[in-house]
């Protein structure tokens, strides 16, 4: 696997440019075809959170799953609130469809993902897209990912005090992304209350067993397969939110990595996603 620079990232239209690395497999591909795709997005509340912070994890994807991997540097709150992510994150994907030959990247090929806030980011990404009447990723693979902002679901009770974030962390988290007054609702914040799910790319979705966001990750999960998307779930036991990209401290975030991987490979490979 190799690994670019940061390169610098522009759509039509966009008047800022949107840092992104870019990770390519050694995998070899015939010359007249472009290898797939995953755009993604790292976690940390809307607030933290780095092109570092997900290195090892991007890596693993581009190998394992024979993959080029963007991983997106999103504007971070409180000095850039919503919707700058998703701004950015529209941005990238933008600039990705346009140049795709020019990155040796089949544009009918490409994923999007994210943990936890890059979660909601990635789902919101196939919302705006579906809104716009433009062509849904291949697939999006959510990490217990950040869809709802209720904080009424039974699991941000009973791990109100877990490790790495409690309830109280998100709740604050989102101040920072929203301000205190919030702003105007949108499923591009909450995908969880979007009117409709259906049509949206299929999902591959991971929860951890002791999260606050667990609830709100599986009802998304939930709705999506109700309204007739392809979706594979699986919540892990035992662990806690932000488990997935510590891949060299937890068997776990390693055994879901290549469970992740697999999917991307079906879907690449066959178009479909299989439970």
């Amino acid at each position: 696997m190799t690994e670019d620079d940061a390169t610098w990232t522009e759509s039509a239209g966009v008047h800022r440019s949107v840092p992104v690395r870019i990770y390519r497999p050694h995998e070899p591909h015939p010359a007249s075809a472009g290898l797939p795709c995953l755009l993604y997005l790292h976690g940390g509340g809307f607030t933290v959170g780095s092109l570092d912070g997900v290195d090892e994890v991007c890596r693993l994807f581009s190998s394992r799953a024979g993959c080029v991997v963007v991983s997106v540097d999103y504007r971070l709150a409180p000095e850039h609130p919503f919707p700058a992510a998703i701004n950015d994150t529209r941005a990238a994907h933008a600039w990705l469809v346009e140049n795709a030959a020019a990155l040796g990247i089949d544009s009918h090929r490409i994923a999007v993902g994210g943990d936890s806030a890059g979660g909601g980011l990635a789902a919101a990404l196939c919302l705006d897209l579906h809104s716009r009447g433009l062509p849904q990723p291949a697939l999006q693979v959510l990490i217990y990912p950040a869809v709802d902002d209720s904080f009424d679901r039974p699991s941000w009770a009973e791990f109100a005090d877990a490790p790495l974030m409690g309830t109280a962390d998100a709740k604050w988290f989102l101040r920072q992304y929203v301000g205190d007054d919030g702003v105007a609702p949108s499923p591009l914040l909450t995908p969880l209350q979007a009117p409709t799910l259906a049509g949206l790319a299929p999902a591959h979705i991971i929860t951890a067993e002791v999260d606050c966001l667990r609830d709100d990750a599986e009802a998304y999960a939930r709705r999506l397969k109700t309204e007739g998307v392809p979706v594979r779930h699986h919540r892990c036991p035992g662990v806690f939110h932000g488990f997935f990209t510590e891949v060299g401290t937890f068997v776990k975030a390693a055994e879901a990595v290549t469970d992740a991987c697999a999917s991307l490979r079906n879907v690449f490979s066959d178009g479909a996603l299989t439970s």
